[in-house]
């Protein structure tokens, strides 16, 4: 059976999402895999659901992840790591960035935004790492810099070599703002602490 790795991105549009799975698919293409990226956007331009799914292995024939098929879900936001979790596998890994974004029906006051969503994420068992990607890239020197703590954080639970990461955050992120985006990944790398 051909093996890939099955990544999903989460997140709420602007959040930086895609340039996250941007670096993800170069990370994949730089280590000889064959890769395979879809993304399905929401509303993404007025804080809607995005999500990527990105795989990679010897031969990938389809990007779609299945539920119960995601070795790692990387959730931007925490609703998000709620909504998409059954798509987690068994023994997969949620990273998950603690900031909050209330979606429209919060706003307008038609839904609450769910409690202790972590917490409830643990109690079932799965391997969930939380993360203030909002702080650790307010650190960095830039709060937009939150995609890339959450890169580094990524970067840290696979078997890719780190510098195979920091090559591929050279040739996808802007060059007026590599130094800051390098001080987040070496942030998100080390757990979100300096």
């Amino acid at each position: 059976m051909n093996q890939s790795t099955n990544i999903m991105i989460v997140g709420v549009g602007g959040q930086g999402t895609l340039l996250a799975s941007r670096i993800l698919g170069n990370v994949a293409i730089n280590s000889g895999y064959d890769v395979k990226v879809s993304e399905v956007h929401g509303m993404s331009q007025r804080g809607g659901s995005v999500v990527t799914y990105v795989k990679y292995g010897k031969e990938v024939f389809s990007p779609v992840i299945s539920e119960g098929e995601a070795d790692i879900i990387l959730a931007f936001e925490q609703l998000e790591a709620y909504r998409y979790f059954k798509f987690l596998k068994n023994n997969g890994v949620m990273l998950v960035n603690i900031q909050k974004i209330d979606p429209m029906p919060v706003i307008t006051g038609a839904a609450r935004y769910p409690d202790e969503i972590i917490n409830k994420l643990k109690n079932t068992g799965a391997d969930i790492t939380e993360v203030d990607a909002l702080q650790a890239a307010n650190k960095a020197g830039n709060a937009k810099t939150a995609n890339v703590v959450l890169i580094g954080l990524l970067a840290s639970k696979t078997n890719i070599p780190k510098g195979v990461w920091e090559n591929a955050i050279q040739q996808t992120v802007p060059q007026n703002f590599l130094d800051v985006n390098k001080k987040a990944f070496e942030i998100g790398y080390n757990g979100g602490v300096e």
